[in-house]
């Protein structure tokens, strides 16, 4: 009897320690931090030491999981542990597993409270008409309710979306700022076929602004790489010459690592920032942009960094950190009163 209730104990200390520091994995303890194992179940958090499968079956993501991944036709990496997640996203540098995760938890934890996170910008018909828009829709990081809302656009070289790095932690801090956050997910493999969803991605949040509890005023758009040719070219042309309708330009495009050059007097304010050991972009036609923006009357704050290479995203870990900061309060200085009240109290 007494060694049977000595059983019974020793079980339930077993039971509470692997509640609280560990779970079991192919029935092995794997250590695990309380903020890595919130949540565990139905609605659990995701670790460095899951799979890209993890993201794919989670629930939270339901119905629209693939396109979260850089491509979403592509079940070859679905084994590929998180702690390599750089290896899908070849175009991009600086690559911070423990963000890219915590960027995902942040949004596993908004379905949790009952948020939508992901909606379609085109409707049934336009996907019958065109399939490919099946592969399309924004993702929501929330922020003050009615403070202006930013769309962020990932690169990717228009070959694959990279979300997973310079998508959803960016929109993560955006929002940490009070300012509402989209990521786009767009159509890979055109430049026009991106930025024409960029345009309906914008039509949409101006369309139902009321309820998804932003306000359409000093809006702004982010680009890196591919996604920022797309920013610059909604810059330069406007929405309505990519079928979005006559809505105005952002209030300020923060343009990352792009060799793009085009620019004009009606630009709108303008975040450049590159570094100089970009592999990728060419440095000298950034900075020749830059040059000529200003000469046309455009007001441009210009980070150039040395070593944070191409695609840094946050820039975490190279001398590109903490440039985000610096491109919202740039977003602040050419707003209105209505962001100083909701976006900095």
């Amino acid at each position: 009897m007494q060694s049977m209730k000595r059983s019974l104990v020793t079980l339930m200390i077993l039971i509470a320690g692997f509640t609280e520091g560990a779970v079991m994995s192919n029935g092995h303890a794997v250590e695990m931090s309380s903020a890595e194992g919130k949540g565990r179940g139905s609605s659990a958090h995701i670790t460095t030491g899951d799979s890209v499968s993890h993201i794919v079956n989670h629930p939270a993501f339901k119905g629209f999981s693939r396109l979260i991944l850089p491509r979403e036709n592509d079940a070859s990496s679905d084994n590929t542990p998180l702690r390599n997640v750089r290896s899908l996203m070849p175009y991009h540098n600086h690559v911070d597993p423990a963000t890219v995760v915590g960027a995902l938890n942040h949004l596993i934890d908004e379905v949790n409270d009952g948020k939508t996170i992901f909606y379609d910008y085109y409707g049934k018909r336009q996907k019958q008409e065109d399939p490919a828009k099946e592969h399309t829709g924004i993702f929501f990081s929330r922020g003050e309710p009615g403070a202006p809302f930013a769309i962020v656009c990932p690169g990717g070289g228009f070959s694959y979306v990279g979300s997973l790095h310079e998508g959803f932690p960016l929109a993560w801090e955006i929002s940490k700022k009070k300012f509402n956050a989209f990521v786009i997910r767009y159509r890979i493999g055109s430049e026009q076929w991106a930025t024409e969803d960029l345009a309906a991605a914008i039509a949409y949040v101006f369309r139902n602004a009321q309820t998804l509890g932003v306000s359409t005023e000093h809006y702004s758009l982010w680009g890196g790489s591919a996604g920022a040719r797309m920013v610059g070219n909604i810059a330069l042309n406007g929405v309505a010459a990519y079928g979005g309708g006559h809505l105005p330009k952002p209030s300020i495009a923060v343009i990352a690592y792009t060799g793009q050059p085009s620019f004009s007097a009606d630009f709108p304010p303008t975040f450049m920032t590159v570094s100089a050991d970009d592999g990728i972009a060419n440095v000298s036609i950034v900075d020749r942009r830059v040059e000529n923006l200003r000469n046309a009357g455009v007001e441009v704050e210009y980070r150039r960094y040395r070593t944070a290479g191409h695609g840094f995203g946050l820039g975490i870990g190279t001398d590109a950190e903490g440039w985000l900061s610096h491109a919202v309060r740039f977003w602040e200085k050419h707003g209105s009163a209505a962001i100083s009240a909701k976006a900095l109290k």
